[in-house]
């Protein structure tokens, strides 16, 4: 088996849902060794996530905790005890990375602040992921991805449809803000070892969500700060047609925005009379008259699948793209001609296809190694293999809720 890009790189991950555990699972999957800390009894509140295997819910059946956390060790800890803080700093003595995701003020309590660990390792690399960082006004405000989805205005450029005077922002699916501060994270985290050979030192790394997402809003801010208007949606009023449009099995998304493009989606349905209107002369009578538009288009569109649609679009040099649900994206053959999903075989969950890495490294290659750990599962091979402590004290460490 060929070794790993971050083969004999040692991280410890005491974090919890989702942007510092898929931070960590980057690390496990190219070769480094990742302990993931969970919190006694309780664990990681990914386990209590949809969705469940059957849709029974437990500890061990969450396909997000099983995805996240794939490839990695377990242990349990309260670092909140005097006791587990203890055990918590001689982990971090043998660690090249510390990832975490707490509050500051709740690292601050639990006296484990980069001050405080640097002095027991003064080569740690430590990652914090907080959704507003670890300095400002906001520092110490709790957030959920829809804070930091509106607070960063990707929301307003976001919109399903313009509206005057303000369009109405939304909020996509699923947790954007997350996966991404997790992918800048490990990123800079990589920068941190890699200058630690250079400075000889380790150092804290701050990593923000809002700032992670405020500077993937496009050009929407620099449209403010250069011009101080409001960029507009995807259905701005001065490009047309941009938006989804409904055929015989879902939907398939248009996006013609230059008059040229827009010819050549009419010559690809046949040049309707319809069109001949001065209402559709050019894109900017087309956005004003829109809601005629739409339904014209449709008629079209229903009468052909997305694939149809999509087949004579590449043929017609037209920018459009099918509406894929869930089951079109597992079933998809170019992912699956890529081995893009890998099947994971879970102790309690089964067999089951998650999605793998987005790269490929030709010589050190990325791989799931094994299932997202059992709550405590490693207890015994780290305490007790590697920190020398005996049965008898880890039944007591068990008993007083330590681990």
């Amino acid at each position: 088996m060929s070794e790993q890009a971050l083969t004999g790189i040692k991280v410890l991950e005491f974090a919890n849902l989702v942007s510092g555990p898929y931070c960590g699972k980057l690390f496990a999957e190219l070769g480094a060794e990742v302990i993931k800390i969970e919190l006694p009894v309780k664990g990681d509140d990914a386990r209590r996530r949809k969705p469940f295997a059957g849709n029974t819910p437990g500890l061990e059946r969450s396909g997000l905790f099983s995805y996240l956390n794939s490839s990695k060790m377990g242990i349990t800890l309260d670092p909140k005890t005097q006791k587990g803080r203890s055990i918590f700093l001689e982990l971090i003595k043998d660690a090249d990375i510390l990832i975490e995701n707490n509050a500051p003020m709740e690292m601050e309590r639990m006296g484990l602040t980069y001050e405080i660990l640097e002095k027991v390792n003064p080569r740690l690399i430590m990652t914090s992921i907080t959704p507003f960082g670890q300095t400002g006004p906001y520092r110490d405000y709790k957030a959920m991805e829809l804070n930091i989805y509106q607070g960063s205005g990707y929301g307003m450029i976001s919109t399903a449809c313009f509206q005057e005077p303000v369009p109405t922002p939304i909020k996509a699916g699923g947790r954007q803000s997350e996966f991404g501060t997790a992918q800048a994270a490990a990123v800079a985290t990589m920068c941190g070892i890699h200058a630690r050979d250079v400075i000889h030192a380790g150092q804290h790394i701050d990593i923000a969500m809002l700032e992670l997402m405020a500077g993937q809003t496009e050009s929407s801010l620099q449209h403010w700060v250069l011009a101080e208007n409001e960029m507009g949606g995807i259905s701005d009023p001065v490009v047309q047609p941009i938006c989804p449009l409904p055929c015989k099995d879902g939907y398939f998304f248009l996006m013609c925005v230059e008059d040229h493009q827009y010819d050549k989606f009419i010559n690809m349905i046949g040049n309707p009379e319809w069109n001949n209107s001065e209402l559709f002369a050019n894109r900017f009578a087309r956005a004003q008259y829109v809601d005629a538009l739409i339904p014209l288009l449709s008629e079209w569109t229903m009468e052909h699948t997305k694939q149809e649609i999509f087949d004579m679009g590449q043929a017609a040099h037209v920018p459009l793209a099918p509406a894929y649900n869930s089951e079109e994206v597992v079933n998809d053959p170019h992912l699956a001609a890529r081995k893009y999903f890998q099947e994971i075989d879970h102790p309690v969950i089964g067999k089951a296809q998650y999605p793998g890495a987005p790269y490929r490294l030709s010589e050190t290659p990325w791989r799931v190694r094994s299932p997202a750990p059992l709550l405590g599962q490693h207890n015994r091979e780290i305490y007790g293999n590697r920190l020398g402590y005996s049965e008898q004290e880890l039944i007591i460490l068990s008993q007083s809720g330590v681990i």
